[in-house]
Protein backbone atom coordinates (compact mmCIF):
# COMPACT_ATOMS: atom_id res chain seq x y z
CA UNK A 1 0.00 0.00 0.00
CA UNK A 2 1.42 3.55 -1.01
CA UNK A 3 2.07 5.65 2.22
CA UNK A 4 0.24 8.35 2.84
CA UNK A 5 -0.14 11.36 5.37
CA UNK A 6 -3.09 12.59 6.53
CA UNK A 7 -3.90 16.73 7.66
CA UNK A 8 -6.75 17.46 10.17
CA UNK A 9 -8.25 21.34 9.07
CA UNK A 10 -9.75 23.46 11.92
CA UNK A 11 -12.37 24.97 9.17
CA UNK A 12 -14.09 23.94 5.86
CA UNK A 13 -11.94 26.49 4.14
CA UNK A 14 -8.81 24.88 5.14
CA UNK A 15 -9.93 21.59 3.93
CA UNK A 16 -10.55 22.75 0.80
CA UNK A 17 -7.28 24.63 0.52
CA UNK A 18 -5.77 21.26 1.07
CA UNK A 19 -7.92 19.26 -1.23
CA UNK A 20 -6.43 21.85 -3.92
CA UNK A 21 -2.72 20.87 -3.70
CA UNK A 22 -1.17 21.05 -6.76
CA UNK A 23 0.75 18.04 -7.76
CA UNK A 24 -0.55 15.83 -4.47
CA UNK A 25 -3.57 13.35 -4.76
CA UNK A 26 -5.69 14.45 -2.17
CA UNK A 27 -8.99 12.89 -0.96
CA UNK A 28 -11.17 13.77 1.35
CA UNK A 29 -12.38 11.24 4.51
CA UNK A 30 -15.34 11.74 7.05
CA UNK A 31 -16.65 8.10 7.91
CA UNK A 32 -14.39 6.68 6.16
CA UNK A 33 -16.00 3.29 5.74
CA UNK A 34 -16.22 3.19 1.68
CA UNK A 35 -12.71 5.08 1.44
CA UNK A 36 -11.03 2.50 4.23
CA UNK A 37 -11.83 -0.57 1.26
CA UNK A 38 -11.11 1.54 -2.07
CA UNK A 39 -7.44 2.32 -0.78
CA UNK A 40 -7.19 -1.45 0.60
CA UNK A 41 -8.44 -2.56 -3.02
CA UNK A 42 -5.72 0.13 -4.63
CA UNK A 43 -8.47 1.99 -6.03
CA UNK A 44 -7.52 5.30 -4.24
CA UNK A 45 -3.75 6.11 -4.03
CA UNK A 46 -3.95 8.70 -1.49
CA UNK A 47 -0.90 11.37 -0.99
CA UNK A 48 -2.75 13.24 1.35
CA UNK A 49 -6.22 12.20 3.74
CA UNK A 50 -8.23 15.08 4.59
CA UNK A 51 -9.78 14.54 7.77
CA UNK A 52 -13.06 16.52 8.29
CA UNK A 53 -13.85 15.18 11.58
CA UNK A 54 -11.36 17.71 12.48
CA UNK A 55 -14.27 20.09 11.72
CA UNK A 56 -16.60 21.06 14.79
CA UNK A 57 -19.53 22.67 12.75
CA UNK A 58 -20.38 19.58 10.41
CA UNK A 59 -21.28 17.17 12.74
CA UNK A 60 -24.84 19.13 14.01
CA UNK A 61 -28.34 18.39 13.00
CA UNK A 62 -30.08 22.10 13.43
CA UNK A 63 -33.43 23.54 13.17
CA UNK A 64 -33.57 27.06 10.81
CA UNK A 65 -36.53 28.62 9.99
CA UNK A 66 -38.50 25.60 9.99
CA UNK A 67 -36.07 23.85 8.11
CA UNK A 68 -33.55 21.05 9.36
CA UNK A 69 -30.16 21.18 8.38
CA UNK A 70 -27.64 18.36 8.80
CA UNK A 71 -24.04 18.66 9.12
CA UNK A 72 -22.30 16.28 6.40
CA UNK A 73 -20.51 14.25 9.13
CA UNK A 74 -23.48 13.33 10.80
CA UNK A 75 -23.82 9.65 11.26
CA UNK A 76 -26.15 7.41 9.81
CA UNK A 77 -27.25 6.16 12.76
CA UNK A 78 -27.65 9.79 14.76
CA UNK A 79 -30.39 10.60 11.57
CA UNK A 80 -31.96 7.17 11.53
CA UNK A 81 -32.29 8.07 15.41
CA UNK A 82 -33.09 12.18 15.40
CA UNK A 83 -36.46 12.28 17.13
CA UNK A 84 -37.24 15.53 14.41
CA UNK A 85 -36.10 13.57 11.46
CA UNK A 86 -38.43 10.65 12.35
CA UNK A 87 -41.35 12.29 13.02
CA UNK A 88 -41.61 15.02 10.32
CA UNK A 89 -39.32 13.09 7.08
CA UNK A 90 -39.80 9.60 7.80
CA UNK A 91 -38.33 8.55 4.49
CA UNK A 92 -34.82 9.84 5.25
CA UNK A 93 -34.95 8.20 9.25
CA UNK A 94 -36.03 5.36 7.15
CA UNK A 95 -33.25 5.09 4.48
CA UNK A 96 -30.50 6.08 7.24
CA UNK A 97 -31.43 2.78 8.99
CA UNK A 98 -31.40 1.01 5.87
CA UNK A 99 -27.74 1.30 5.60
CA UNK A 100 -25.83 -1.50 5.76
CA UNK A 101 -25.30 -2.72 9.52
CA UNK A 102 -24.72 -0.86 12.65
CA UNK A 103 -21.05 -0.55 13.06
CA UNK A 104 -21.25 0.77 9.57
CA UNK A 105 -24.06 3.33 10.47
CA UNK A 106 -22.30 4.43 13.15
CA UNK A 107 -19.45 5.30 11.49
CA UNK A 108 -20.84 6.41 8.05
CA UNK A 109 -21.86 9.91 7.21
CA UNK A 110 -24.81 11.28 5.34
CA UNK A 111 -22.53 12.92 3.32
CA UNK A 112 -20.19 10.04 2.45
CA UNK A 113 -23.46 8.21 1.63
CA UNK A 114 -24.41 10.27 -0.83
CA UNK A 115 -20.77 10.40 -2.13
CA UNK A 116 -19.86 7.29 -1.83
CA UNK A 117 -18.52 4.93 -5.20
CA UNK A 118 -20.68 2.79 -7.33
CA UNK A 119 -19.93 -1.58 -6.13
CA UNK A 120 -19.93 -2.69 -9.39
CA UNK A 121 -17.68 -5.65 -9.83
CA UNK A 122 -16.03 -4.93 -12.15
CA UNK A 123 -15.02 -1.11 -10.77
CA UNK A 124 -14.24 -2.57 -7.23
CA UNK A 125 -11.49 -5.37 -8.69
CA UNK A 126 -9.71 -3.00 -11.00
CA UNK A 127 -10.99 -3.47 -14.63
CA UNK A 128 -10.44 -0.62 -17.19
CA UNK A 129 -13.85 -0.03 -16.91
CA UNK A 130 -15.14 3.50 -17.85
CA UNK A 131 -15.06 4.01 -13.74
CA UNK A 132 -11.30 3.19 -13.56
CA UNK A 133 -10.70 5.24 -16.47
CA UNK A 134 -10.74 3.33 -19.56
CA UNK A 135 -13.13 3.26 -22.18
CA UNK A 136 -15.12 0.19 -21.88
CA UNK A 137 -18.57 -1.00 -19.66
CA UNK A 138 -17.95 -5.02 -18.77
CA UNK A 139 -20.96 -5.30 -17.20
CA UNK A 140 -23.01 -4.86 -20.87
CA UNK A 141 -21.69 -7.66 -21.97
CA UNK A 142 -21.41 -9.62 -18.49
CA UNK A 143 -22.57 -10.14 -15.38
CA UNK A 144 -25.32 -7.34 -15.02
CA UNK A 145 -27.77 -8.88 -12.53
CA UNK A 146 -27.33 -5.74 -10.63
CA UNK A 147 -27.01 -2.95 -12.95
CA UNK A 148 -29.22 0.11 -14.22
CA UNK A 149 -32.13 -0.74 -15.73
CA UNK A 150 -32.64 3.01 -16.84
CA UNK A 151 -30.52 5.83 -17.39
CA UNK A 152 -27.55 3.47 -18.08
CA UNK A 153 -25.12 4.38 -21.40
CA UNK A 154 -22.00 4.29 -21.50
CA UNK A 155 -21.74 2.96 -17.69
CA UNK A 156 -24.66 0.72 -16.57
CA UNK A 157 -23.64 1.38 -12.97
CA UNK A 158 -26.28 1.84 -10.17
CA UNK A 159 -26.24 4.30 -7.25
CA UNK A 160 -25.38 3.15 -4.52
CA UNK A 161 -26.67 5.12 -1.99
CA UNK A 162 -30.06 4.16 0.41
CA UNK A 163 -30.46 7.92 1.43
CA UNK A 164 -29.98 9.97 -1.90
CA UNK A 165 -33.29 8.83 -3.41
CA UNK A 166 -34.88 9.83 0.37
CA UNK A 167 -33.54 13.47 0.04
CA UNK A 168 -34.80 13.42 -3.85
CA UNK A 169 -37.90 13.10 -2.46
CA UNK A 170 -37.79 15.63 0.09
CA UNK A 171 -36.82 17.97 -2.76
CA UNK A 172 -33.78 18.72 0.04
CA UNK A 173 -30.74 21.00 -1.07
CA UNK A 174 -26.81 20.36 -0.85
CA UNK A 175 -24.21 23.11 0.45
CA UNK A 176 -21.13 22.76 -1.48
CA UNK A 177 -17.77 24.17 -0.53
CA UNK A 178 -15.07 25.41 -2.96
CA UNK A 179 -12.26 27.37 -4.23
CA UNK A 180 -14.68 29.92 -5.17
CA UNK A 181 -16.74 29.98 -2.69
CA UNK A 182 -20.09 28.31 -1.44
CA UNK A 183 -23.17 27.40 -3.77
CA UNK A 184 -26.42 25.50 -3.07
CA UNK A 185 -27.95 23.00 -4.87
CA UNK A 186 -31.08 20.95 -5.75
CA UNK A 187 -30.22 17.17 -4.61
CA UNK A 188 -31.66 16.33 -8.20
CA UNK A 189 -29.22 18.39 -9.78
CA UNK A 190 -26.60 16.68 -7.98
CA UNK A 191 -26.03 13.23 -9.35
CA UNK A 192 -25.16 12.76 -12.44
CA UNK A 193 -25.60 10.39 -15.53
CA UNK A 194 -22.40 8.38 -17.17
CA UNK A 195 -23.65 10.50 -20.42
CA UNK A 196 -22.00 13.68 -18.87
CA UNK A 197 -19.00 12.24 -17.44
CA UNK A 198 -19.06 8.49 -17.25
CA UNK A 199 -16.05 8.74 -14.48
CA UNK A 200 -18.75 10.44 -12.03
CA UNK A 201 -21.41 9.89 -10.41
CA UNK A 202 -22.02 13.57 -9.03
CA UNK A 203 -21.19 17.14 -9.89
CA UNK A 204 -18.64 17.47 -7.19
CA UNK A 205 -14.83 18.94 -8.33
CA UNK A 206 -11.98 17.25 -6.58
CA UNK A 207 -11.40 20.60 -4.77
CA UNK A 208 -15.31 20.68 -3.74
CA UNK A 209 -16.93 19.24 -0.47
CA UNK A 210 -20.78 18.56 0.50
CA UNK A 211 -20.89 20.39 3.70
CA UNK A 212 -24.56 20.34 4.99
CA UNK A 213 -28.05 18.99 3.58
CA UNK A 214 -31.06 21.34 3.82
CA UNK A 215 -34.10 19.91 4.24
CA UNK A 216 -37.04 22.24 3.59
CA UNK A 217 -39.91 22.79 5.95
CA UNK A 218 -42.10 19.24 6.09
CA UNK A 219 -45.59 19.75 5.51
CA UNK A 220 -48.05 18.71 8.69
CA UNK A 221 -49.27 16.24 6.80
CA UNK A 222 -46.65 14.62 4.74
CA UNK A 223 -46.54 10.67 5.07
CA UNK A 224 -43.35 9.00 3.81
CA UNK A 225 -41.18 6.08 4.16
CA UNK A 226 -38.19 3.89 2.50
CA UNK A 227 -38.09 0.68 0.92
CA UNK A 228 -35.99 -1.66 -0.25
CA UNK A 229 -35.17 -5.22 -1.37
CA UNK A 230 -31.85 -7.35 -0.97
CA UNK A 231 -31.01 -9.80 -2.81
CA UNK A 232 -29.72 -11.96 0.95
CA UNK A 233 -30.36 -11.21 4.38
CA UNK A 234 -27.07 -10.09 5.54
CA UNK A 235 -25.77 -6.10 4.50
CA UNK A 236 -25.67 -5.56 1.19
CA UNK A 237 -26.93 -2.15 -1.32
CA UNK A 238 -30.82 -2.48 -2.83
CA UNK A 239 -31.51 -4.03 -5.85
CA UNK A 240 -34.15 -2.44 -6.09
CA UNK A 241 -35.60 0.34 -3.29
CA UNK A 242 -38.42 3.33 -3.74
CA UNK A 243 -38.71 6.44 -1.44
CA UNK A 244 -41.67 7.57 -1.58
CA UNK A 245 -43.30 11.15 -0.18
CA UNK A 246 -46.90 11.75 -0.04
CA UNK A 247 -48.75 15.05 0.84
CA UNK A 248 -52.23 13.66 2.47
CA UNK A 249 -55.64 15.41 3.22
CA UNK A 250 -57.57 12.46 4.47
CA UNK A 251 -57.19 10.22 1.81
CA UNK A 252 -56.87 12.29 -1.07
CA UNK A 253 -53.09 12.76 -1.95
CA UNK A 254 -52.45 16.67 -2.93
CA UNK A 255 -48.78 16.16 -3.70
CA UNK A 256 -46.36 13.25 -4.80
CA UNK A 257 -42.90 12.30 -5.12
CA UNK A 258 -41.49 8.68 -6.09
CA UNK A 259 -38.34 8.52 -6.22
CA UNK A 260 -36.31 4.46 -6.92
CA UNK A 261 -32.90 3.23 -6.25
CA UNK A 262 -31.02 0.14 -6.91
CA UNK A 263 -32.00 0.52 -11.02
CA UNK A 264 -30.15 3.83 -12.20
CA UNK A 265 -26.77 5.32 -12.26
CA UNK A 266 -28.63 8.54 -10.17
CA UNK A 267 -31.78 8.36 -8.21
CA UNK A 268 -34.30 7.76 -10.73
CA UNK A 269 -37.60 10.07 -10.03
CA UNK A 270 -40.44 9.27 -11.92
CA UNK A 271 -42.76 12.17 -12.54
CA UNK A 272 -45.48 10.66 -14.47
CA UNK A 273 -46.12 8.25 -11.51
CA UNK A 274 -46.19 11.52 -9.77
CA UNK A 275 -48.46 12.96 -11.74
CA UNK A 276 -51.01 10.20 -11.56
CA UNK A 277 -51.31 10.26 -7.86
CA UNK A 278 -51.52 13.90 -7.14
CA UNK A 279 -55.18 14.66 -6.96
CA UNK A 280 -56.54 11.40 -6.19
CA UNK A 281 -57.66 8.86 -3.74
CA UNK A 282 -54.78 5.98 -3.31
CA UNK A 283 -56.66 3.11 -4.08
CA UNK A 284 -55.15 -0.40 -4.89
CA UNK A 285 -56.34 0.04 -8.27
CA UNK A 286 -54.14 3.36 -8.27
CA UNK A 287 -51.31 1.59 -6.64
CA UNK A 288 -51.17 -0.80 -9.01
CA UNK A 289 -51.25 1.58 -12.08
CA UNK A 290 -48.46 3.75 -10.05
CA UNK A 291 -46.00 0.53 -10.34
CA UNK A 292 -47.15 -0.39 -14.15
CA UNK A 293 -46.19 3.59 -14.90
CA UNK A 294 -42.79 3.35 -12.89
CA UNK A 295 -41.13 0.53 -15.40
CA UNK A 296 -41.88 2.27 -18.72
CA UNK A 297 -38.83 2.86 -20.35
CA UNK A 298 -36.54 0.49 -18.79
CA UNK A 299 -34.34 -1.11 -21.01
CA UNK A 300 -33.28 -4.04 -18.93
CA UNK A 301 -29.63 -6.06 -19.99
CA UNK A 302 -29.69 -9.19 -19.87
CA UNK A 303 -29.68 -10.67 -16.53
CA UNK A 304 -31.35 -7.86 -14.84
CA UNK A 305 -34.78 -8.35 -16.29
CA UNK A 306 -36.25 -9.55 -13.10
CA UNK A 307 -36.09 -5.97 -11.99
CA UNK A 308 -39.24 -5.34 -13.92
CA UNK A 309 -41.83 -7.32 -11.44
CA UNK A 310 -39.94 -6.46 -8.71
CA UNK A 311 -39.78 -2.53 -9.06
CA UNK A 312 -43.59 -3.03 -10.27
CA UNK A 313 -44.38 -4.82 -7.07
CA UNK A 314 -42.33 -2.53 -4.90
CA UNK A 315 -44.14 0.97 -5.93
CA UNK A 316 -47.70 -0.48 -5.46
CA UNK A 317 -47.35 -1.85 -2.32
CA UNK A 318 -45.23 1.26 -0.95
CA UNK A 319 -47.45 3.74 -2.42
CA UNK A 320 -50.21 1.85 -0.83
CA UNK A 321 -48.68 1.50 2.70
CA UNK A 322 -47.94 5.07 2.89
CA UNK A 323 -51.07 6.29 1.67
CA UNK A 324 -53.11 3.87 4.11
CA UNK A 325 -50.54 4.72 7.11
Amino acid sequence: MKSFTSANPKSVREAVKLLGQPGKNTVVVGGGSDLLGMVKEHLVQPDVLVNLRSIPSLNKIAGKGGEVHIGGLVTLAEISQNPVIRSRYAVLADAALAVGTPQIRNAGTIAGNVCQRPWCWYFRNGFPCYKNGGKTCFSITGENEFHAIFGGGPSYIVHPSDTAPALVALDAKFRIAGPKGERTLPAAEFFALPKANPSKENVLAHDEVLVEIQLPAAAKNLKSTYHKELDRESWTHAIVSVAVALEMDKDTCRKARVVLGGVAPIPWRVPKVEAMLTGQKITPELAAKAGETAIEGAQPLAKNKYKLPLTRAVVKRTVLSVAQA
